[in-house]
């Protein structure tokens, strides 16, 4: 039976063909179901065990020179064919590369750092993949707090401690670790929870924090951030700031911006009142400060956090969320203008 593999491997080898029709032969000759390869493998069960492993060597070599020469005579086809065009001609103009667009969750994200860099708000950075003190302990979010039921969460290998960040504060209290007030920064980044996806929701988001620690720092002081913002993102200054809770702010408050009932889209967008949630944000909380050795009897400050998702989508009336990370290029093509 070898020997008959091997009488193959040397035909396999003399082949030469640039004809397509003669190529596709010899492939279904040696690779078809009906082929010489599909009834050698077949064969070996009948094979006597001290011989199966010799067998099974010549048997891929058969299919490895098979692939092999079948690759080279394609090679060759192609290039006679294109000697052989009567049409080609190479002083035409190359075809024209369409050039790519900038992804909306990308231009709102950059708007909403260059607000912030305005006013003097920096950027910080950091891992995906968090432990417990880090996205929930330090942002007094104990164990077994019932505040961490709100945000159901990916843990890594079943490991209590190693898991997918929930919100980017976990990067907050890095950079409270790593540094001394004054602090003004604001953190981007991708975001994980376990959620069904739908029009409204997917397992992970884009998030901006901001944080800002100083002496005498006041929730007028947020108030004022807060408008500013708004007037420059969305050319709005009438806000509300509604009571809220947070674990690792007190007090806490939603943000709302007042968006007007001028359009039929308005009125289904804010629900007839008008008005539209944007954020939370409050007060960081003294325990906050004192888990990241910070003397809260010295500094205050105040923190606030978005989606970014939920802003573009709301910018850019966009209905269904799952579309921003579908990569259609219908979509994006909407964008090229965009700044």
């Amino acid at each position: 039976m070898i020997s008959e593999i091997e009488k193959k491997i040397k035909e396999v080898s003399f082949f030469k063909s640039k004809d397509p029709k003669e190529i596709e032969k010899f492939r279904l000759k040696f690779l078809g179901k009906k082929g010489h390869i599909s009834y050698f493998f077949s064969e070996f069960k009948k094979v006597k065990e001290s011989d199966k492993k010799a067998y099974g060597l010549a048997i891929n070599e058969l299919k490895k020179i098979t692939l092999a020469k079948l690759e080279e005579s394609k090679i060759k086809g192609i290039s006679k064919e294109k000697n052989n065009s009567k049409f080609e001609d190479l002083t035409r103009p190359s075809s024209i590369l369409e050039l790519g667009s900038r992804h909306p969750i990308s231009i709102i994200r950059d708007k909403i750092i260059d607000i912030f860099y305005k006013i003097g708000f920096n950027i910080s950075e950091g891992p995906e993949i968090e432990d417990d003190w880090h996205n929930f302990t330090a942002l007094n979010l104990p164990e077994h707090h019932p505040a961490r039921d709100m945000q159901d969460t990916f843990f890594i290998n079943k490991d209590p401690d190693l898991l997918l960040r929930t919100h980017t504060s976990s990067v907050q209290i890095r950079h409270m670790e790593n540094n001394k007030p004054p602090i003004r920064t604001i953190s981007p980044g991708r975001v994980y929870r376990n959620e069904d996806i739908s029009a409204r929701s997917n397992c992970f988001f884009h998030q901006i924090e901001g944080l800002y620690i100083d002496k005498n720092v006041s929730f007028s002081d947020l108030k004022q951030t807060l408008i500013f913002f708004t007037k420059e993102l969305f050319g709005k200054s009438k806000i509300r700031l509604r009571p809220s809770y947070f674990p690792f702010t007190e007090p806490s408050a939603e943000l709302d911006i007042y968006w007007g009932l001028n359009t039929e889209t308005d009125y289904r967008i804010t629900k007839g009142t008008g008005w539209l949630e944007i954020m939370g944000c409050g007060m960081v909380d003294p325990n906050v400060l004192e888990n990241c050795k910070i003397d809260s009897n010295e500094f205050s400050g105040f923190a606030f956090g978005m989606g970014i998702e939920r802003i573009t989508m709301l910018l850019y009336q966009i209905e269904d969320i799952r579309i921003l990370y579908e990569n259609d290029t219908r979509f994006l093509r909407q964008f090229k203008n965009s700044i």
